[in-house]
């Protein structure tokens, strides 16, 4: 039978840590310091393909150094019963610290050890007074820590920077430039409010954005300043959602989709088999399209002081010109770049034949916490970040820093619950789900891990199925606004395909294991069941026949034929048997009768401040307050400085950085090598969700593989 998946040595300690201290101690109501046991229960995707424009929302955050039946069986029901007794004061905390912050200006002997410390630093932290930090922000944003061999954007290192230089002396301000980016609403959330908190330095800062949308402006418009070329791209235009559906072009080319629907708000089969857009479906999306918005709305129109209807109204009017948004007050005014350093150099006393004194952002990330005074405290909390698609093992293709490799994170998921060093974990989740097998096997660890010190959950971009699975093993689940999270089911598929010329050598034959979500972009609930590629087969001119013994030996392998009415059956019950698993586990887990659970389940996905309402979420906010919360588990003073430690991550492979080199020589689509990935090792039921993204238009046709096989299918012809 297929294999679950959920999507929808002991390691080592890098030596970096960051520090989390609040400003002022805050009123926090007194809870019981209990944890749970755990027992183990048997192992228990949607991707609606999003399409959008941008946007996210404002709240307070506390920087680091800011301040196999269908039913359980009687032996579950009673361990579930005892833990449940046991952790029931998670349900009773109904107020969290929030993590709200307060620059702290260095004075006094402080002032004079960092000044010290300075001049003793390594020649790579060393910068000059009065220079300007300038970050530009573009394209993916990572939630992993970067190390040396990696490029590109890490959101640790972009907060980080914004806290260092609020408290370095030798940076007068941030330059940003803000370019077309490539991440979801809560990574930009983060960012947001750490622009918010360093302008409470009293320090510049000045956002410089030659292309623009409503993701870029809404991190734009909480600068003091916003300049744009007279050539700029604005394309605040509003934001959509798409859905695709392939039950049209599957049957133009002779694939016969058999799905196994579970969950009113399961599309998965929906695209599969249907030409339009459900009533289920489109109630969903339409609700996560009106969380976004109106987000967006309130808080572009409070940052800029409008009425939140003049606002919309701007946007309804499709205003392409940069001279128009500067009669709004919407950008400060119209500037080149070099026109806007000059301006820089004026307002710091440069004189016009000197060089503006500048840090970039890969420097500057250097620069430790400790040269600047911001050292943390004796308590350590331990971080654990886990990205990207789940597997239980590390597949051949995978990349180090984009999979969550389940026994790598138990492995570090073990080493914090055994020493005695850390207070807290936090786990950073930003995953749409994967292996069920593998979540189920994290799920555990940390729920050993709950039991001995606590554990708190903090959610980025998306934390949905085979990701809230493992995010519901935590004391408390913190998550943005607009975190996708939920989508609480499994799929599962295999479909085998003939070696077309497209694939390589003729007249051989592979075999071809794969979830659905290759084929379907948005996950619902679960989906359960085959590809009859009998007339495919036809057209084409293959034949495979298949000697067996027992009697659903052929389940998965005869696809050249539709289920018989027994295989259907089976495949309908074990289905049903993998749902109500993953959902009564999540009932069990978040203290909510079964019951209320389906209500919620049912493969929707839902927004972060929608999920908190309905009990899937414990607080909104951002890292800095799943830190406030941390502490208050441990029984940390609020205004005491932790240390947080982040695990180490695996370091780049040769083939990882050769395969970089690579794709810049020869220009290598990415797309293929997630291709292959997915083709040959994302076998069976799966709860992924890793098709919801919050994307423009431009250069997001490839998101469907299955639209690249058909074109090339079809070309062939």
């Amino acid at each position: 039978m297929s294999k679950l998946l959920l999507f929808h040595s002991t390691p080592k300690i890098i030596p970096r840590t960051v520090t989390s201290v609040l400003s002022r101690p805050l009123p926090i109501p007194s809870f019981p310091n209990t944890h749970s046991s755990v027992s183990l229960f048997p192992s228990s995707t949607l991707r609606t393909h999003f399409q959008w424009q941008k946007f996210s929302l404002s709240c307070s955050f506390s920087t680091q150094a800011f301040d196999d039946s269908s039913s359980s069986t009687e032996t579950q029901k009673v361990e579930e019963e005892k833990i449940g007794s046991q952790s029931g004061e998670k349900s009773e905390a109904k107020e969290y610290p929030s993590g709200e912050v307060e620059y702290e200006k260095i004075s006094g002997w402080k002032s004079f050890v960092v000044k010290l410390k300075m001049l003793i630093a390594f020649p790579w932290e060393r910068v000059r007074k009065g220079s300007v930090l300038t970050m530009k922000l573009r394209g993916q944003i990572s939630d992993q820590l970067k190390s040396l061999f990696t490029s590109g954007l890490s959101l640790p290192q972009i907060c980080e920077n914004f806290v260092k230089a609020a408290y370095d002396p030798r940076i007068s301000g941030v330059y940003l430039h803000i370019e077309p980016l490539n991440c979801g609403w809560g990574k930009v959330e983060e960012i947001r409010r750490h622009i918010l908190n360093f302008k409470k330095s009293g320090k510049f800062i000045i956002a410089y954005t030659p292309a623009c949308g409503e993701k870029e402006y809404y991190l734009a418009c909480a600068c003091d300043e916003i300049y744009a070329p007279p050539s700029a791209y604005f394309s605040l235009y509003g934001l959509t959602v798409q859905a695709s559906f392939l039950g049209g072009v599957l049957e133009k080319i002779g694939i016969e989709p058999q799905v196994q629907r579970i969950g009113k708000y399961k599309s998965a089969g929906d695209q599969l088999t249907r030409k339009t857009m459900s009533e289920e479906n489109c109630e969903m999306l339409t609700s996560l399209l009106d969380n976004i918005y109106g987000n967006w709305l309130d808080v572009v129109s409070a940052s800029k002081g409008k009425k939140q209807e003049d606002v919309e109204n701007f946007i309804n009017e499709g205003v392409y010109k940069v001279e128009k948004l500067k009669e709004e007050c919407l950008i400060t005014n119209i500037h080149y770049d070099d026109e806007v350093i000059s301006m820089l150099k004026e307002r710091l006393g440069v004189q016009k034949d000197k060089n503006l004194l500048t840090v970039d952002y890969r420097k500057y990330s250097k620069v430790r916490k400790w040269t600047l005074g911001l050292a943390g405290g004796r308590d350590l909390i331990a971080v654990i970040r886990a990205t990207g698609s789940i597997s239980r093992v590390r597949s051949p293709l995978s990349s180090p820093s984009s999979d969550i490799i389940a026994e790598q994170i138990i492995e570090k998921i073990r080493s914090v619950r055994e020493s005695k060093r850390y207070k807290a974990a936090i786990i950073r989740i930003d995953s749409p789900g994967g292996d069920a097998l593998a979540s189920d096997l994290m799920w555990r660890e940390i729920k050993l891990l709950a039991a001995s010190k606590p554990v708190i959950a903090s959610m980025s971009d998306v934390a949905a199925s085979g990701g809230y699975y493992m995010a519901m093993a935590a004391e408390t689940i913190v998550a943005e606004n607009l975190t996708l999270t939920g989508s609480i089911g499994v799929v599962t598929g295999e479909l085998t395909l003939p070696n077309l010329s497209m694939m390589g050598k003729i007249g051989n034959v592979y075999k071809i294991k794969i979830g659905y979500e290759l084929f379907i972009g948005p996950r619902g609930v679960m989906d359960h069941g085959k590809f009859n590629l009998g007339k495919l087969y036809e057209k084409i001119g293959f034949n495979k026949e298949v000697i067996s013994r027992g009697r659903y030996a052929e389940l998965l392998a005869a696809e050249q034929r539709p289920f018989r009415p027994d295989e259907a059956e089976l495949f309908a019950r074990s289905a049903q048997n993998a749902y109500q698993q993953f959902r009564d586990k999540a009932a069990f887990s978040r203290s909510m009768p079964v019951e209320k659970m389906e209500e919620v389940a049912q493969g929707r996905v839902w927004a972060g401040k929608d999920a908190a309402s309905r009990g899937l979420v414990d607080a909104i906010g951002g890292f800095s307050r799943a830190i406030a919360i941390a502490k208050h588990r441990a029984n940390i003073p609020q205004d005491r400085k932790v240390t947080l430690v982040e695990l180490s991550r695996p370091s780049p492979t040769l083939p990882e950085i050769l395969s970089g080199i690579g794709s810049s020589i020869v220009g290598v689509d990415r797309t293929l090598k997630e291709l292959l990935q997915d083709l040959t090792f994302s076998d069976g039921v799966q709860a992924r969700m890793d098709g919801i993204v919050f994307q423009r238009f431009e250069g997001f046709s490839n998101a469907t593989p299955l639209f690249s096989l058909i074109k090339d299918y079809l070309s062939s012809l």
